[in-house]
């Protein structure tokens, strides 16, 4: 998601604001002469209008980047249309590639969708390697694979990622008896989830009064995933979810962690998640960039500066997304261009500096905006290396088309169970009944 359920976004260099979102369905197409998907004037006689279709907010414009690049092209026109959330724009995506038509001339895809797209659109989409100034080393190379096709076409450039940290409060892990300096709390669980779980444990035995360790089972089973190459399907596109070793470590290990009431017995992003956050009844949480919007929009005013972020015990990725380029758009050419300026490194700083949106481009990770980034939750923490660290160690995932179905069936209808009373083989029995009957539809 980009969270989605990263539906946050990121406010200036200290990533605040939970997303706010808007705009309508998927419609219209680039017009030539000057009249935008909506029917309004489109910047003037002669000049050409690029239209953008997006979920929640990117930040191009609130960053300033959709006027800075009209003043260098005169003769263009910026448009976009961002529909609220990404559950409700894919479908309207998918429609659209499936008939090849309605498509704007640049239309946003999210990582949890890039593999579907790559695999069964890719023929409607331009391949953006070939354009000109576009290098793959830009990127980062899992970023870059992502949309890459087998055959080797490129079919979206990335913006940001979403690289994990564990975000923790520094008060709590002090009551607990545990160190509150970033690097010292990395240590703890540096490599390994099992090490994750006994500072859990630790935690618990001076726990103060009325929290958990960790905010949801949900939370650490995805922390957990996504820091594994393979996950729910092959490189050959099989589903091996029910036989991965490593989703049923994981999803034991979440158990696990359940059972010991190292857990709010919550699902994230619903309301009662979001009050155990405001009332602090938690004390760590599976944290990519933009997650620290997300708790400065839930918190309450006295817990600025009492988090802090340290790294994942293995680095792993939660968000991001791309942009393509539908070859039946009317200003391909131009929409090529826009795409390649609108990802280069130059623009992702900017993006990270005023909106937050953690860069996919590893030649920012020594900038200024970066190094120096600060937040008003985390206070002095490094957050800009901590993050930029975790995002060059992501291992290449391979991802599905049906990862997010496969994903919330493991979460909300699997481990959530243990804190309810299942036993562990009891939730992973329902969790595999509930995904493959969905699969099935």
């Amino acid at each position: 998601m980009r969270a989605r359920t990263r539906t946050a976004s990121r406010k200036a260099v200290v990533l605040a604001a939970v997303v706010s979102l808007g705009g309508a369905l998927l419609a219209g197409c680039a017009n030539d002469s000057g009249g935008s998907s909506d029917g309004t004037s489109g910047g003037g006689k002669g000049k050409t209008t690029i239209t953008l279709g997006l979920f929640g907010t990117f930040g191009f414009k609130e960053a300033g980047l959709y006027k800075e690049y009209e003043k260098l092209h005169p003769n263009i026109t910026i448009k976009d249309t961002s529909v609220e959330q990404n559950a409700n724009y894919y479908p309207a995506l998918v429609n659209h590639l499936t008939t090849n038509s309605g498509l704007m001339d640049i239309q946003a895809v999210e990582v949890g969708n890039i593999a579907e797209v790559t695999s069964t659109f890719a023929d409607k989409l331009e391949d953006l390697s070939k354009v000109n100034g576009v290098s793959e080393s830009n990127w980062l190379d899992w970023k870059w694979k992502q949309a890459t096709t087998s055959g080797g076409q490129t079919i979206g450039l990335g913006t940001d990622v979403g690289p994990l940290g564990i975000c923790y409060r520094k008060d709590l892990f002090q009551q607990a008896g545990l160190p509150t300096d970033p690097a010292a709390v990395g240590k703890l669980w540096a490599g390994s989830w099992d090490k994750f779980i006994s500072v859990g444990e630790q935690y618990k035995k001076k726990a103060p009064s009325g929290t958990t360790f960790m905010d949801s089972p949900g939370g650490l089973l995805n922390a957990i995933l996504s820091s594994e190459s393979t996950k729910f399907y092959d490189a050959s596109g099989k589903i091996i979810y029910k036989t991965n070793p490593a989703v049923k470590t994981a999803f034991d290990t979440t158990a696990k962690a359940a059972q010991e009431g190292l857990v709010q017995a919550q699902t994230q992003f619903q309301p009662s998640w979001n009050s155990t956050m405001a009332n602090n009844k938690f004390a760590a949480i599976s944290c990519p960039p933009w997650m620290l919007g997300y708790i400065k929009g839930q918190s309450k005013a006295d817990a600025a500066g009492k988090w802090a972020v340290a790294q994942s015990p293995k680095a792993g990725n939660w968000g991001g997304s791309f942009l393509t380029v539908p070859k039946s758009g009317k200003n391909v050419a131009e929409a090529e261009k826009l795409v390649a300026w609108l990802t280069a490194p130059a623009q992702q700083t900017k993006l990270f500096s005023v909106q937050g949106n953690f860069p996919s481009a590893p030649a920012t990770y020594t900038t200024a905006a970066v190094t120096g980034a600060k937040n008003d939750m985390t206070g002095d923490a490094p957050i800009g290396t901590i993050f930029a660290e975790a995002a060059k160690s992501i291992p290449v995932q391979i991802i599905g088309p049906k990862d997010q179905i496969i994903q919330d069936g493991l979460a909300n209808n699997g481990v959530i169970l243990v804190t309810k009373g299942k036993s562990p083989a009891e939730a992973w029995n329902t969790a595999v009944k509930t995904i493959d009957n969905s699969l099935d539809k």
